[in-house]
């Protein structure tokens, strides 16, 4: 059943990744339960546009759970306090009538901020261009059975390809690593036949390049795994850990 709710908003603002930034208040009024967080966002900017104010910069594309651009820190949570969503899937009906709720860009070495609420989010895709393909020539186009993949490994392959890249296990990581995206990224693409060819190549180019990157490290404490809206395991981190411990020894 919707509701409206008054709310009040800390916003970090800030003009660029050398800027210092700072919190801004703002009060809202009559806000549908049924809107989602980032409608909520664009009545706020609506807002401060009529104010003759400059409206809060933030990232967001499809709005279906899809892109993994709406990466917001919000309430001390990555994506918000719902479970197994990404920003645009969170909706007003989470929060209460007189709350008050933070949002925060990401907070990473790695993601620099640009403005206001919206990160630099190109190191992983120069992590992907590190070997997150497959490059070797693999033949024709075979018939879908011709290649035999177990369904167990073809079923984890599909788990560690639904990760969208929002950068949430970065968020969610004291240590800012980005080890549960690279460890998908490199699981996706050596459980199956194809991938196998630039194994060992794959797996030292993308750790190399995280690192080279500014990420930290893992210490297993499984906040991202709790924070990622796709729910990708850990256990592709302990994969990632072996195939680049066969790289070194076949070296």
């Amino acid at each position: 059943m919707e509701k409206l709710i008054n709310i009040t908003l800390k916003v970090w603002r800030q003009k660029g990744p050398k800027v210092k930034g700072a919190f801004e208040t703002h009060s809202l009024e009559g806000i549908s339960t049924e809107s989602s967080f980032l409608e909520m966002l664009d009545i706020l900017n609506e807002k401060l546009i009529n104010e003759g104010k400059e409206p809060i910069v933030f990232d967001h594309d499809c709005r279906e759970g899809i892109c993994g651009m709406c990466s917001l820190y919000i309430n001390g949570h990555p994506h918000g306090p719902d479970e197994d969503i990404t920003t645009c899937q969170l909706h007003m009906r989470k929060f209460k009538d007189g709350e008050t709720i933070t949002i925060e860009p990401w907070r990473s070495h790695g993601f620099p901020v640009i403005r206001d609420l919206m990160v630099d989010r190109t190191a992983f895709d120069k992590i992907m261009q590190a070997g997150g393909y497959v490059s070797v020539n693999t033949g024709g186009i075979p018939d879908a059975n011709a290649i035999p993949i177990p369904k167990v490994d073809a079923d984890e392959a599909m788990d560690a390809a639904s990760c969208i890249g929002c950068g949430a296990c970065v968020a969610a990581c004291k240590n800012g690593s980005a080890m549960l995206f690279v460890s998908a990224k490199v699981s996706q693409l050596a459980l199956l036949p194809q991938g196998r060819v630039e194994a060992s190549r794959r797996a030292k180019a993308m750790v190399s390049k995280m690192d080279e990157l500014g990420f930290g490290n893992c210490t297993n404490t499984q906040a991202c795994e709790v924070q990622c809206p796709k729910n990708v395991s850990i256990a592709n981190i302990a994969r990632m850990n072996r195939e680049f411990l066969k790289a070194k020894f076949q070296d």
